[in-house]
């Protein structure tokens, strides 16, 4: 048919041979011969090579090179009128393709005109990993020396988890409309794993083996169903010195100024998939023939023609993924000399924090404290409710949180022949999640006040949820005393080095 749909492979970061894709461009052109009711052209099917291995090039630069690509060699000659191609990517090539869409089309005003109708992204690292940050250090710099190429750091910066630029594209998806009420639509699609290949686990680097992730990108960091909260800090008042230290000026409440939640997205947390390797990769196992999720995930992706049978598939998908998880939540390795070890994975959910002042400068001297119940207490929070912390190198106000979400609500305990493999947990105390924000410096002619904000409790559920990323946006006062500028009519030499700071200009007394 003349008007079936083209299709395009875009490989992740520090790939240099289009043998990264295996067998899996070969058996899509089995199952669309096999079944026939597949709307897409195999005999046209295009293999991307993109450059992410030299430190110069960015993300936006391979949109940009993404662009000049479809122009030069689809527009015009296969892409026909009405003719329009269907991208399945890996890894680092999901947020290059999603770039590229918003930069292009999306964002452009040109959503109408964009040749691409379906985005299917397999391990996605849309919200960027953990490994990103790393991969700039001594380890990834040794291997990729020892393999001839640079380590892209242009492309890890885009990669590094709550990075200026993964922000941005992020923050934008969550206040948009569903894509696939455009015109034409474009729908996307989300397929990950959780498992980790043990036979690719390194002992230096503990997020290879990580919980929650396919061992390079977290579930969460996957999924597009993210949420953007914005916290603002309210006007500084006069207390009583007895309430607060200092010379009683306070802005303690930080109040939620505006929440946007990102169109409903499909997502399919594949069986017994890790991110690489031809064992349990959810791209380079794929074979030639026999049954495997992520050719049967992908067909199901294609088939969609209109928001009714998406939001099928987006249903179908939940149901495999509560499945998968639920399958999966012990994990045993087997050992010859050794007693067997096991893991328990539970849900996570991530929350990427940015601490700004009102003019969008970056705070960097703070401390950043998750708190449970009404007086927003940290030690009301569960045990084992935390696994790690990561500072962005970029913007030195932002930090990502990989939260257990399954010991945030609650939950029963996790066993096996009377063993207790994790212990039952309660939840945060109240059902609440709230942030206190300990900015420095305290005191000056400029400075900042510590805030908090305690959510009631339906929010935990509603802004943090399983397998999603929580966009927080925390944004402080940064207070001016009188006294850091006047004006006087004395002409009399005058030494004001020892004058001392007046109230907040612009603050009201209680």
């Amino acid at each position: 048919m003349p008007d079936r749909k083209l299709v395009i492979f875009v490989h992740g970061w520090s790939v240099h041979s289009t043998d990264t894709y295996g067998e899996f461009p070969r058996r899509l052109q089995t199952e669309v011969t096999s079944r026939g009711d597949i709307d897409i052209d195999v005999t046209h099917i295009w293999l991307s090579r993109y450059v992410s291995f030299r430190d110069e090039v960015r993300v936006e630069d391979l949109s940009r090179g993404f662009e000049a690509a479809v122009r030069r060699e689809l527009v015009g000659g296969e892409l026909k009128k009405g003719r329009r191609f269907v991208a399945i990517t890996h890894s680092t090539g999901g947020p290059v393709v999603r770039d590229w869409w918003y930069r292009y089309y999306a964002n452009a005003g040109r959503t109408g005109e964009c040749p691409m109708s379906h985005l299917i992204m397999l391990a996605p690292a849309n919200f960027g990993s953990a490994l990103a940050q790393l991969g700039k250090d001594t380890v990834g710099r040794l291997k990729a020396w020892s393999e001839g190429l640079e380590p892209g750091a242009g492309v890890l910066d885009w990669l590094e988890l709550g990075s200026p630029a993964s922000w941005h594209l992020n923050s934008a998806w969550t206040s948009s409309t569903s894509a696939g009420q455009s015109a034409p639509p474009v729908f996307q699609f989300v397929l990950t794993g959780q498992s980790i290949d043990r036979a690719l686990y390194d002992h230096v680097n503990s997020y290879t083996g990580e919980t929650g992730s396919d061992g390079v990108v977290r579930v969460a960091a996957a999924n597009l169903n993210s949420t953007y909260v914005r916290l603002e800090q309210e006007a500084a008042r006069k207390e009583a010195l007895a309430k607060v230290k200092g010379d009683g000026w306070a802005a303690p409440e930080l109040v939620l100024a505006a929440q946007h939640t990102a169109p409903r997205s499909a997502l399919a947390v594949l069986p017994g998939r890790s991110h690489s390797g031809e064992k349990m990769g959810i791209l380079r196992s794929v074979r030639r023939s026999g049954f495997h999720p992520t050719v049967n995930a992908v067909i199901d992706c294609i088939k969609v023609t209109d928001a009714a049978s998406y939001a099928i598939v987006c249903d179908k998908f939940e149901k495999l993924t509560a499945k998968t998880q639920a399958d999966e939540q012990i994990e045993w390795e087997r050992h010859r000399l050794l007693p067997n070890s096991y893991f328990v994975h539970d849900r996570y959910a991530q929350v990427i924090v940015r601490l700004s002042d009102e003019n969008g400068y970056a705070l960097e001297d703070f401390d950043l404290l998750l708190t449970a119940g009404q007086r927003g207490d940290p030690n009301l929070l569960p045990q084992g409710f935390f696994l790690d912390r990561q500072r962005c190198r970029q913007h030195r106000g932002t930090i990502t949180y990989f939260l257990n979400w399954d010991v945030m609500i609650g939950c029963s305990a996790v066993t096996e022949e009377r063993r207790v493999l994790r212990d039952k947990s309660e939840g945060a105390k109240g059902g609440r999640l709230g942030f206190l924000a300990q900015p420095r410096p305290t005191e000056g002619f400029v400075h900042y006040l510590g805030a908090s904000f305690a959510a009631q409790t339906n929010v935990l559920k509603q802004f943090l949820r399983p397998n999603a990323t929580l966009l927080v946006d925390i944004v402080l006062r940064r207070l001016v005393r009188e006294g850091a500028f006047l004006l006087t009519q004395d002409r009399q030499p005058k030494d004001f080095s020892r004058q001392l700071p007046g109230p907040p200009i612009g603050a009201k007394h209680r």
